[in-house]
Parts: C-alpha cells; structure tokens; sequence
C-alpha cells in the first residue's frame, strides 16, 4: 500500500540532493558532489520529507493525499532551498546618496568618518518602531524567498542602544513567527561604537558585555554573537573579549573578519572556534589554514565584494587548503543591498573560481552549517524539512552562466509552495 503525502514532485531532469553526511560541512572534493538523481522526484509528508529516488521507484511508494499536490518539475533542476548565512535585514532607512558618493571616490572608511555608512542606518533604525522594522523586513523576506532562499540568518547591529537591539531581535523573533522563510537570529551589538562612546570605546565594549548582552540572553533572543573586527571598529582585543563574553552567555561566536584589511580576525576564529568567520578578503594563508585545522568555516560574501569594488575572496585557495566554505548576501543597506542567492552564486564562480557545483554546495548544506541548521535543512534527505526549489534551467551549470536574473520557478517551504514565477509568493488560505 502507497503512503500518503502532502505534497510530490516528480520529472526533475537533475535532482540535487546534497545527500551526505550532516555531521561536518563538505570540504575539497566532497564540496563539488551534488548528489544528483536524474529524472529524480521528491514527496512530503507534514512539512518533512519522507520520499526520495527516481521518479518510478517514489511513484510506487508514495500517492498524493486527498489534500496533497503534486509538481511535474517538466525536466528542471531541483534543489534545495537556497540557505543565506548573513544578513543584516532588520534596518530602516536608505544609503542611495553614500551610493553617489562612493562611485565619486569616497572611500567606505571616508564615509564612515563622515558619519555615514553604519551610523547612518544606525539613526534611521533608532527612529523607527518595532512595527514599523517587521514591516519592513516582512517585504525584503518576500524577495528573498522569490529568489529561492527559505532560511536566513539575520544580524542586529543598527540600534547599539539596549533597547534598539532588543527591538531589532524581537522584530526578527516576530518576523520568523510570521513568514514561511524562517530566520536565524544573531546578536551583533559590536557593529560599530555609537557616537556617544566614540571618544572611548572600550567603555562601550565594556557596556555591550556587562549590560546589552545580559539582556539579549534573558529575553533569549540570539543564538550567535558577532563582531566587527576591522580598523576603525573594533580591535581584535576588543573582539575577543566581547566573543569570549558571548561564547560564557551561551551564544555561540562569529565574527566579520578580514574584510578592509588583514588584522588577524581569520586566526582569531580559529582560535575561539567560531562557527564561521565571514567576509575573509583580506585573510592571509595562515590565517586560513588556522580555519581549516579548527574547523571554522568562512562564509564568503562576494555581492560585497562587487558592490565596494574590491578583490574578492580567495574561494579557491581556501577550497584548497581544506577550510570549508559557505556562500550568503550579506544584504545590508549599504555594502550589499542584494537579495538574490543566483547571484551570489555567480559570483562565487566568477570572482572567487568556484566550480558551480561548489558554489551550490556552499550555498545550501555548508551555509547550513555555517548557522548551525545541517541537521535541519541544506540537503534533501529522508527526515529532512521539505525545503525546495525548482529552477527553471535544465543543467545546474547554467545557474552562475544566467547572472543577474531569477531562475526561480516555484519554491516549497516546509512541504507546501510558497513561490511561483507566475502567481508570485503564496499565502495559506
């Protein structure tokens, strides 16, 4: 007798799985193996997924539901859903004059000075309410989910006040409460020193620990801390000690390492084995094969790289030297005001020479583990969250060639479509 199942795509030219061990992310040669079944289907069953094989091998285990749906993937890829690693969603504002100025010759450095960048959008958030952010966010998720992402990791950093990074993480809380995407929330009240610590940082580094972080965690509000461990934000001094102080809280560290220039911040994850250390442009070898031996992976972030007109990140030396390598957004108002994972994904394989089957690879089960969801989602296994994409392509290798268009076909979260190109996002009725 057939099982019943919520939900069954069948005809997908390439199913990729990602199928393989969740214990640890993929590295070297396993960051390039798919897993791919041809004309692969895919059922499932309350929001997991409980079948998956060749199109006749599912068929003759499972049937749709009375209730259940079933998508002919017409010879398209299948995939799971997209996973971005790094965002800064939660914001208000715009940056469009810094935009100007930046192609006019500022310096991102000269427009922080200037009290732009960060401190700006650090304003704009301050002034709006929470209501007002999940509004906000509410429609940025949307887009992302249209481009095949359905997990995103989400940063507070705009409010630097106790009370605004409560009010950005509790509209991150509200958000994921309330959309299909589900968000990942981390606690990086060291993104910059507001204007009133400016003249003595280590006071603001010493508030952030004894008073913002304590608060974080009683409203148990953040699973990750973060650091901006960069030259005219915070030392590697000051990153160890507020990583330490939230490592002891139980959140466990990331950290913004090596993006403007090389001040150890890749040896400095290493060293407190964060779960990731990102950006990584700057990042010397040693730095890296301190990642690789610790297990910390680098989450690269080349929409950044593009947008402030700088190198990119080594992705190939670090595939390399064994450290395992994660892809996300970084969308943010000011540095990478990008939403679109495809994209990502093509610069991943353009700037940085990733094969497209690494930039997948990174874009889904290692950016899982870079947040610590493997387990969860990433892959499309047996007991896994039906997390899904269709593409409209035929080949995987066509994803990076298509730059800076969507391939989106239709989107599942959690066992029920959530996107289609040609209705848009789907609410329940």
């Amino acid at each position: 007798m057939k099982t019943d199942v919520d939900l069954l795509i069948v005809h997908a030219g390439q199913l990729l799985t990602l199928a393989g061990p969740n214990d640890r992310p993929r590295t070297e040669k396993a960051l390039g193996d798919l897993a791919i079944i041809p004309d692969g289907a895919v059922a499932a069953a309350d929001g997991v997924i409980v079948a998956i094989g060749p199109t006749a091998q599912v068929l003759d285990e499972v049937a749709p539901g009375r209730d259940g749906g079933v998508i002919d993937a017409g010879g398209r890829v299948v995939l799971p859903g997209f996973v971005d690693p790094h965002t800064h969603l939660i914001f208000a504002g715009s940056r469009a004059e810094e935009f100007e100025m930046r192609l006019a010759g500022a310096t991102y450095q000269q427009i922080s000075h200037a009290g732009g960048g960060i401190l700006s959008t650090m304003r704009a958030t301050r002034a709006a309410s929470e209501d007002e952010l999940l509004k906000a966010g509410w429609q940025r998720l949307d887009r992302l989910l249209a481009h095949g992402t359905t997990t995103v990791e989400v940063k507070s950093g705009y409010g630097l006040t106790i009370d605004d990074e409560l009010k950005c993480l509790r509209a991150v809380h509200r958000l994921s409460a309330s959309h299909d995407v589900d968000l990942i929330p981390t606690f990086l009240g060291a993104h910059a020193v507001p204007p009133e610590h400016s003249r003595d940082p280590d006071a603001y580094v010493r508030f952030l620990i004894d008073e913002m972080l304590p608060a974080v965690v009683e409203e148990d509000l953040a699973e990750f801390c973060d650091v901006f461990c960069e030259a005219g934000a915070f030392t590697p001094e000051q990153s160890r000690a507020v990583l330490e102080a939230g490592l002891e809280a139980g959140l466990d560290p990331k950290i913004h390492a090596d993006e403007l220039s090389d001040l150890g911040g890749a040896a400095l994850a290493a060293d407190l084995e964060a779960i990731s250390a990102d950006h990584l442009l700057c990042a010397s070898d040693d730095g890296l094969r301190a990642m690789a031996d610790a297990g910390t992976m680098a989450v690269l972030l080349p929409g950044t790289a593009l947008f402030l007109g700088l190198p990119y990140a080594r992705g190939r030396r670090m595939v390399e030297l064994g450290v395992p390598v994660a892809l996300g957004t970084d969308f943010n108002p000011g540095t990478s005001p990008t939403w679109s994972m495809p994209m990502v994904i093509a610069l991943a394989c353009l700037g940085m020479r990733l094969t497209p089957a690494e930039a997948i690879t990174a874009a889904t089960i290692n950016a899982a583990h870079a947040i610590a969801a493997a387990e969860e989602v990433g892959s499309l296994e047996l007991g896994k969250a039906a997390d899904i994409v269709v593409l409209d392509l035929p080949d995987y290798r066509h994803l990076p060639m298509h730059f800076g268009v969507n391939p989106v076909h239709t989107v599942v979260k959690r066992g029920q479509p959530a996107f289609r190109a040609d209705r848009g996002v789907q609410r329940p009725t």
